[in-house]
């Protein structure tokens, strides 16, 4: 039986410009290349949690523009249920204009638009999904207070909660009370910590609030950090061509979720959300470069 996911997050049209480098602050320089895909980290989290084998649900709001066609588009081809997306007439599809250098890193403005205005109720029509899911996912680009109210719904419905403290930004206590995994990268530890000081593990200690969460870090190229009240470990990660590590996070997420949902041991699952990420950096792009089940199985077999 296909693991169940419900994703509760943002869809953002990636306005991508490929260029050798970043431009300093006035200057201009000249780009490769131009493409438009789409994104969004919650969108991004479904496509891949749907390509690596999952029923997918996302909940979620998109302008009433041609951006929101983006966002259907790549859903109907992975098969991401939409049900329970609402289409908002006061305001725009979120976009994320988006620069790529040779050397794969990037630089990611954006502006969230509908995002910023799911409501109780577009959580609350999507209670059977949510209560029938093995996972469900939120992240920060969506307003904060829905982000609480779907993982307080989820918590309350028996169901596993990951929470992606992407991007980075300060929250409430109590909202980090209701994630059994917290699954922050360097920068998002550091402005949930106040600063860790090169210590990684105390610092993601020090955000656990419950005796059965556990934070999960991701550190690129270093793979993943796990951190339980208790217990630490390091799962590395898979040496790979980088090509543009836009959306390895998300991949990982969703990794991390599916993996979960199938019931591998947590080590395990990093494992496999760590090849996930892996295959997603190989390619350029967000949502379209997040790998399926075949390749990732392959890659551990490997």
């Amino acid at each position: 039986m296909a693991a169940k996911i419900v994703v509760v997050g943002s869809f953002n049209a990636d306005l991508i410009s490929y260029m050798a480098r970043m431009p300093r602050p006035g200057e201009t320089v000249p780009g490769d290349r131009f493409v438009t895909g789409a994104g969004g980290k919650g969108s991004n989290q479904a496509v891949a949690a749907a390509r690596l084998g999952a029923e997918v649900t996302f909940i979620g709001r998109v302008g009433n523009d041609v951006f929101a066609e983006l966002a259907y588009e790549i859903w109907d081809a992975e098969g991401v249920n939409r049900d329970f997306v609402s289409r908002d007439v006061e305001q725009a599809t979120g976009v994320a204009p988006i620069m790529v250098d040779s050397r794969g890193e990037n630089m990611i403005v954006v502006v969230l638009g509908a995002n910023l205005r799911v409501q109780p109720g577009d959580i609350d029509a999507a209670r059977d999904k949510i209560a029938a899911a093995d996972v469900l996912i939120a992240q920060l680009e969506i307003n904060l207070d829905m982000v609480a109210y779907a993982l307080e719904t989820a918590k309350k419905l028996g169901v596993t909660t990951i929470l992606n403290p992407a991007p980075a930004a300060a929250i409430p206590a109590d909202t980090i009370e209701l994630a059994d995994y917290l699954t922050p990268n360097e920068t998002e530890l550091e402005t949930l910590s106040g600063g860790h000081g090169g210590d990684i593990k105390a610092a993601a200690r020090g955000l656990l609030t419950r005796a059965d969460q556990t934070a999960v870090v991701t550190l690129g190229s270093r793979g993943a950090q796990i951190v339980t009240g208790t217990e630490t470990a390091s799962v590395p990660t898979y040496a790979v061509d980088v090509v543009d590590t836009t959306g390895a996070g998300d991949a990982f997420n969703a990794g991390l979720a599916v993996a979960l949902a199938e019931g591998l041991a947590l080590a395990d699952a990093v494992r496999f959300a760590n090849a996930t990420a892996a295959l997603c950096v190989t390619k350029p792009g967000t949502a379209r470069s997040t790998p399926y089940r075949g390749e990732v199985d392959e890659l551990l077999r490997k």
